[in-house]
């Protein structure tokens, strides 16, 4: 990597403004991660899916588009468009109840997606300690809580 120098100093970065690097930060980080999913022929919202049924058993089509309709503001159309492409591709099944499973051949391909996930989120992390980074979390969440906003992740 291309050596690091943060933009300002510490008197002139207090009053830079938050939502401008926060949102920065937030597009390059999803840039990055879509640019790896791109690799294995995944959108991110698709590598949501697989993570959500990647249990043997399983999981229930509709608890998938619950928990992730809120994700980066997807909403539930494009979900059920994401699942219908897996499904085309051979990468999952949905029985008659809506319960979604993974393919060998999409188990696979998660397992391949996950690991370069993992080197992927090395790459982000260079040179945070996970100390850093969860006082990042939280000061971000105190600052959503502050202005009246929500969020959650799973």
């Amino acid at each position: 990597m291309d050596t690091f120098t943060y933009s300002h100093s510490d008197e002139d970065l207090v009053n830079q403004p938050i939502g401008y690097w926060a949102s920065a930060a937030g597009d390059a980080v999803v840039h990055h991660i879509r640019t790896m999913l791109a690799e294995f022929g995944l959108t991110q919202p698709e590598w949501w899916i697989l993570n959500q049924i990647v249990a043997d058993d399983g999981r229930d089509k509709a608890a998938v588009v619950n928990t992730l309709r809120g994700y980066l503001n997807v909403g539930d159309g494009a979900l059920h468009h994401d699942i219908e492409a897996l499904h085309d591709r051979g990468l999952l099944t949905e029985d008659a109840g809506g319960r979604l499973r993974l393919t060998d051949e999409g188990r696979s391909l998660r397992e391949d997606a996950a690991a370069r996930q993992q080197k992927t989120r090395a790459e982000i992390h260079e040179g945070i300690a996970d100390e850093e980074y969860v006082r990042t979390l939280k000061v971000l969440q105190r600052m959503i809580h502050n202005v009246g906003g929500t969020a959650w992740h799973h």
